[in-house]
């Protein structure tokens, strides 16, 4: 097995493989799929909500509703990755990934058929499951598939299908978004189509099926030694053992952080973008291509961070990496949701804001596979962010019942929760640096 140092020599990009590159196209379509469903949800929130309410809501309304729904989604998500990450990890990264997809896919346009919120959140909830799934199958499957090359530069380009995402989902809205907020849904299955295709006829990686065999040949052995009933324990179980409960805690302090800092803004960034341009006289249908172009820019901004985020890791360790990442993304999102008071300078701050904002989603890529052994990495992945998602769900509810004390301005209210991006900092303040490491086999 090469050295990291080796596999980071100049020739690497000569040396992956059209297997290696079908997985990353894979996981990259995977993660552009979910992100374009939540983008999606976020344009349509305010329009959706002033049709299923009835007309004309208050901001009150609004933002209790908004939240709820946004609540429901993030704890889909987190379901969905708890569970799916231990699926993964027993049965395989490549047909987890392909349910997800399906489940993704049937609710982003079933959204779209919605009579009222109830049924929008169901649909809302059963989405972000599959979200969930692909989200914590997809980092494990990059990460092993390129273990031996320079793999925190891939898994930062596996994360840029998260921006794509924005841009894609901010391009259906500005296309479609005129004709009524349900339109952009039903065109969102479009990635998953892609997707299914790829997936066709993949193996596992490597190291996932020198795993399986060795649980496999372990299950039928009579005689265990006490390192082999270790390795054959329920893999959430073993997340608290001594080996891995300090690693654990590190991950779940950086998601919380990490989340935090995203998820409100994802949410109800249209919806400010919209406050915002009413000061500059532009309302309605008008508003529609602005709001689409904003999310556009601030796709554009978060895939050129997240591309970045690999050679910056590389150059100046993970936690480096993470700690830079964070505080552009506490300075940028003061300057946008407090200092801005018009949409004038929107366009320049919004990619400064994606940059790290979204950039920090490859820290959660790159990082937390590193802290963990293969047979329980997925599951892994799946309980630091989704533990992470469990709190962060509440983050775009508060975010919206923090409205009506700030006087109706979502800016200043979705401003308090992204300032919890500080706990990512922490984390990295007590976590190890994992610059140098071989992937744990």
């Amino acid at each position: 097995m090469p050295s990291s140092s080796t596999a980071r020599g100049r020739g690497w990009l000569r040396d992956i493989t059209s297997y290696q590159w079908r997985v990353l196209l894979l996981a990259w379509f995977g993660w552009a799929l979910d992100n374009t469903d939540f983008n999606l949800f976020a344009l349509v929130l305010h329009p959706a909500l002033t049709d299923l309410l009835g007309g004309n809501p208050s901001i009150a309304a609004v933002g209790r509703v908004g939240g709820l729904l946004s609540m429901v989604g993030l704890l889909g998500w987190a379901l969905g990755g708890m569970c799916f990450g231990v699926v993964g990890d027993y049965i395989g990264r490549i047909r987890t990934l392909a349910l997800s997809v399906v489940l993704v896919a049937i609710f982003t346009a079933l959204q779209g058929l919605s009579p009222n919120t109830v049924v929008f959140g169901i649909c809302r909830f059963c989405a972000g499951v599959g979200t969930g799934a692909e989200f914590v199958v997809g980092i494990p499957l990059v990460a092993e598939a390129f273990a031996d090359l320079p793999r925190a530069r891939m898994l930062g380009f596996m994360m840029t299908g998260a921006s794509f995402g924005s841009v894609f989902g901010g391009q259906l809205f500005a296309w479609l978004g005129p004709l009524g907020w349900r339109y952009p849904l039903f065109a969102g299955v479009i990635p998953a189509l892609v997707l299914l295709a790829l997936r066709r006829g993949m193996e596992e990686p490597e190291r996932f099926q020198v795993v399986h065999a060795r649980r496999q040949a372990l299950k039928a052995s009579r005689t265990l030694s006490v390192e082999d009933r270790r390795f054959l324990g329920f893999a959430p179980k073993q997340l608290f053992n001594r080996e891995n409960r300090y690693a654990t805690m590190v991950g779940v302090l950086f998601s919380l952080g990490a989340l935090l800092g995203i998820w409100p803004s994802n949410v109800w960034l249209p919806t400010i973008q919209g406050q915002m341009l009413v000061r500059n006289g532009i309302t309605g249908a008008a508003a529609a291509p602005f709001i689409g172009h904003g999310m556009i820019l601030f796709g554009i901004g978060g895939m050129l961070g997240q591309a970045a985020y690999g050679f910056i890791a590389d150059a100046i360790g993970r936690r480096g990496a993470n700690v830079l990442y964070s505080s552009v993304t506490l300075v940028s999102g003061l300057v946008l949701y407090v200092l801005l008071q018009d949409y004038s300078y929107y366009p320049y701050v919004l990619p400064i804001f994606g940059f790290s904002v979204f950039g920090i989603f490859a820290g959660l890529a790159v990082y937390l596979p590193e802290l963990f052994p293969t047979h329980v990495r997925a599951t892994a992945v799946s309980f630091c962010s989704g533990s992470g998602r469990v709190v962060t769900a509440f983050g775009p509810l508060v975010a919206g019942l923090l409205v009506v004390p700030f006087g109706g301005n979502f800016a200043l209210a979705t401003a308090a929760i992204t300032g919890f991006a500080v706990l990512a900092i922490v984390a990295m303040a007590l976590g190890r640096e994992t610059k140098d490491d071989i992937l744990p086999l």
